[in-house]
């Protein structure tokens, strides 16, 4: 039996969808319903596939079904295609699974030629509106099967109604209409070399090929490639019987939503126009009526009108987005779709159709994408006013929000001039650890390298501020104080606007809508996601405030406290420093019995200082989070972070000698930071083998976190620090560093008079830890699994200096299918986790685990995560609300969602 192509209207239905196409189902549903629907049949998008892997030749018996198909819609409506005395004209449109609005080709009119041009004449007895089909034919056919510049027929009209003084189309006449016919045809000539073709079987070859061929033009592969759609879906096509809204002012066309698509209110919304075809509503030529004014123009239309939407509301269980024709007084639905809708009405629709009864409370969870969650936390560019914006290009959209500031280049500026309440944009060539104080005051961040998990963008999400990142044609003179990007160059204290939702960059003040907090509709959402969930969604935060924003976004948590990032508050810095400089020494000193050796008296007392700033840190903490669980992760990063950079040093010191001032100290700095100098730091000294090589850092973390624990614990408060050791790769490091600070902590609870529960665990971050986790789970009560640097290390790719050169390549070019640091990689990444989580509980059945890298807040990821069982993910505080949504989506998609809803 020869494979089915073609399916009529009456022979489809909703759950087709993959065969016939998003427009072709619900057309097929519409007419299942007896609404009214003008006949027409559908080609598969199994026939568009087909057509790619023949090289772009119809499917064998495709074209045959088509021509039984069109036999039968001939006989439904009584006309014949191609028919002189009683012309049956169709529409040619696309219609893919998944909505794709304007990026896919139609042709309405066709079946029009000289002879059935006369017939449409005799039939409707309205020569205007019959040579207002045509040109209008003439002109689709010609841009989108013919590949002819729209401007060619644009210009043509534009010119026709400036010479004889018509406002719009409507005022031209038919004499007019016919001249531009004639006009239309000889662009065709002229640029094409043939004449336009008259043969109503060849418009119709034609043009279903140009919807096919439409399917990987550039608009719709771009369009499908930022919506994450896959490319081999491909595209129906359907044939449908025209119906005319440009017959005279009792006819119209318009597009409408059962509910308002910006703010989710019940209340149809949209436009029409009288005497018009569907793409004068798109294109802007007239100004379209609100659909309201319908109910005044033609109210049995609008009143039948909105039957059909109420009743297509409640079969679809969605909004809306409808399509419809009006002839000569008479109603046609054209298309139902579930319609697009901004992140706010999309909450606001989940939630009051649970209290309308159309759908429950899960179904709600899975309406609201989780991205759409993250738009409603950040400020964002007023899309009113983004066309009047001077855009001067765009980077990777690194952190959600936007912001604007006054540009500055260095982060002490940052800092000095966000204390004074001013707003200001951080731009560097990139972002390290010295630049944090200035990200803190920074209404947000743009760099010319890294990517969406370099230093820049990790920071500026924990901060909830928006980041532009690898923005290579950025070039930055940090010495004249300036930026170029293709010709425009911008000056320190120049007003900037950046978008870290799209990576748009923008001259001036662009104007920002600030959402207060969230809406008592995200509140109520959020409430079911918790009871929905089984995957505790944590946070991750380095300071108090973190803690606090995390506390009101729902974070059950905190996954991660990096305690190297509290170092770079206030005054601390130099102090770090001081501990730095002098470590090596004081290990040498204490080796000879030389407590009050210079280096080990100036390293005493750094670590002092610092036990005490970080003491107050821990109880702001634990304070916050009173009755749930604290990461605290030791000591982690490379010492370098925190010196002075050597480039910079050596520029400073060679310039000194060179005007013949040279400067002792700085020399003396200059020689102790090279000699701190590893060539893979990111592989070097730091993690447990810090601990390991200078462990009174980490036994000062320690005391610090005891003292805070205890203090807060005597104001009546509940604790529960945890103490994670980074970087384990082998279980001695574990169980040496676990031992000696087990001793500290029984020492401080001796001396201060407490019992405070700590458990100690480790992040498995390396493939080591991963592949030995049976063994590290002898020691280590939880793993929380660093997907940063574990991505990092399975791959063996820098992702600072990745993402910024090759990494979004492979992406674009499919050697990868998403960005790794981005996306959790599965199969290598995510197979050694899960080697991990086995490993680990066959050891030790509690074992807690969860996830603190940057995939904590990926949806994708943490739908992985609760398939692995895991206990919790940890993300930015921002990520919260959309993690817990994410984390109830995977339960319920696999079917583990706790039935508490």
């Amino acid at each position: 039996m020869a494979h089915k192509w073609v399916y009529l209207f009456t022979e489809g239905n909703a759950q087709m969808r993959d065969l016939l196409g998003g427009k072709g189902a619900g057309v097929a549903e519409m007419t299942q319903a007896g609404l009214p629907v003008s006949q027409g049949f559908t080609i598969t998008t199994e026939a568009c596939n087909a057509y790619y892997a023949s090289g772009k030749a119809f499917p064998d018996g495709m074209w045959s079904q088509a021509m039984e198909a069109l036999a039968v819609v001939e006989a439904q409506t009584g006309k014949g295609f191609g028919d002189a005395a009683n012309p049956l004209l169709v529409s040619v449109r696309s219609g893919a699974k998944f909505s794709m609005p304007g990026m896919m080709d139609t042709v309405l009119n066709l079946g029009l030629n000289p002879q059935t041009l006369q017939g449409l004449i005799a039939q409707t007895g309205n020569e205007r509106f019959a040579f207002d089909a045509y040109r209008r034919f003439i002109q689709m056919f010609g841009k989108i099967v013919l590949d002819i510049s729209a401007e060619m027929f644009e210009h043509r009209m534009d010119a026709m109604k400036q010479r004889v003084g018509a406002p719009t189309d409507t005022d031209l006449t038919s004499d007019h209409l016919q001249e531009l016919v004639r006009d239309f045809k000889a662009v065709v000539t002229a640029e094409t070399g043939q004449p336009f073709p008259d043969d109503p079987l060849d418009q119709l070859r034609l043009a279903i090929g140009a919807v096919f061929s439409s399917w990987m033009g550039r608009r719709a592969v771009a369009y499908r490639e930022n919506e994450g759609i896959a490319h081999d879906l491909g595209t129906a096509v359907n044939v449908q019987t025209m119906v005319f809204g440009n017959m005279g002012w009792d006819s119209g066309t318009g597009v409408a939503f059962t509910r308002n698509p910006l703010t989710g209110e019940r209340v149809l919304y949209g436009e029409y126009l009288q005497n018009a075809q569907g793409e004068d509503v798109v294109a802007g030529t007239r100004t379209p009526k609100p659909i309201a004014q319908l109910r005044e123009d033609m109210p049995e239309v609008y009143a039948q009108f909105q039957q059909y939407a109420e009743m297509l509301e409640q079969h679809y269980r969605d909004m809306q987005d409808l399509e419809f024709t009006i002839e000569r007084g008479k109603l046609y639905m054209l298309q139902t779709r579930s319609g697009k809708r901004s992140a706010a009405a999309a909450v606001r629709i989940a939630v009051e159709m649970v209290a309308e009864g159309i759908i429950d409370k899960h179904e709600a969870i899975g309406r609201v994408e989780p991205e759409q969650i993250d738009q409603l936390l950040h400020p964002f560019i007023d899309p009113d006013t983004r066309g009047t914006l001077t855009s001067i290009g765009r980077g990777l959209n690194a952190a959600p929000g936007a912001a604007v500031g006054r540009v500055v280049f260095d982060a002490d500026r940052a800092e000095a001039m966000g204390r004074r309440g001013e707003k200001v944009i951080l731009v560097r060539p990139e972002t390290n650890p010295d630049d944090v104080h200035g990200l803190i005051h920074a209404q947000g961040v743009l760099t010319a390298r890294g990517g969406a998990t370099s230093h820049a963008a990790v920071v500026a999400r924990g901060l909830g501020k928006p980041c532009v990142a690898g923005w290579e044609a950025l070039r930055i003179d940090l010495e004249a104080r300036t930026f170029t990007v293709d010709g425009v160059t911008v000056r320190e204290g120049d007003l900037l606007s950046i978008d870290g939702g799209t990576g748009e960059v923008f001259l001036g003040e662009a104007p920002l809508i600030s959402p207060e907090k969230l809406s008592d509709d995200l509140q109520e959402l959020l409430r079911w996601a918790d009871g929905a969930q089984r995957l505790q969604v944590w946070a991750n935060a380095d300071y108090p405030s973190d803690a606090a924003k995390a506390r009101e976004f729902g974070a059950q948590g905190i996954g991660l406290c990096r305690t190297e990032h509290m170092f770079f508050q206030g005054d601390r810095l130099p102090v770090v420093r001081q501990m730095i400089l002098n470590a090596a020494g004081a290990v040498v000193d204490e080796a000879d019995g030389r407590t009050d050796g210079v280096h080990y008296r100036a390293f005493h007392e750094a670590l002092n200082k610092l036990e005490e700033v970080q003491t107050e840190d821990f109880a702001g903490i634990l304070r916050v989070m009173h009755g749930l669980p604290v990461v605290i992760r030791l000591l982690d990063p490379p010492m370098h972070e925190f010196l002075p950079r050597y480039e910079e040093l050596l520029v400073e010191v060679t310039r000194a000698q060179a005007i013949g001032k040279p400067n002792a100290e700085l020399e003396q700095l200059l020689k102790e930071v090279e000699e701190m100098r590893e060539a893979n730091p990111m592989l070097g000294l730091r993690g447990c083998r810090l601990g390991i090589r200078f462990p009174h850092m980490y036994q000062m973390q320690v005391r610090a976190i005891m003292r805070a624990a205890a203090t807060v614990s005597g104001e009546g408060l509940v604790v529960k620090p945890e103490i994670m050791i980074p970087l384990v790769g082998h279980i001695n490091e574990l169980r040496l560093l676990k031992q000696l600070l087990l001793k500290e902590v029984d020492k401080k609870q001796q001396e201060l008079g407490t019992n405070i529960i700590i458990k100690f665990g480790t992040m498995i971050e390396v493939p080591r830890a991963a592949l030995t986790a049976d063994e590290i789970a002898e020691e280590a009560e939880f793993f929380s699994f660093g997907t940063n640097d574990l991505t990092q290390t399975t791959f063996a790719i820098s992702r600072d200096d990745a993402e910024g050169k090759f990494l979004l390549e492979y992406v674009s070019r499919g050697i990868l299918p998403k960005n790794p640091f981005q996306v959790l990689d599965r199969k290598g990444v995510g197979k050694l986790m899960r080697l991990a989580v086995q490993a680990g509980r066959d050891t030790r059945p509690d074992l807690e685990v969860g996830v603190c890298g940057e995939h904590g807040g990926d949806p994708e990821s943490i739908e992985y995560a609760n398939s692995l069982g895991l206990n919790y993910v940890s993300c930015s505080p921002y990520r919260v609300p959309v993690a817990r949504i994410a984390a109830a989506q995977a339960a319920l998609a696999q079917g583990l969602a706790r039935q508490t809803v």
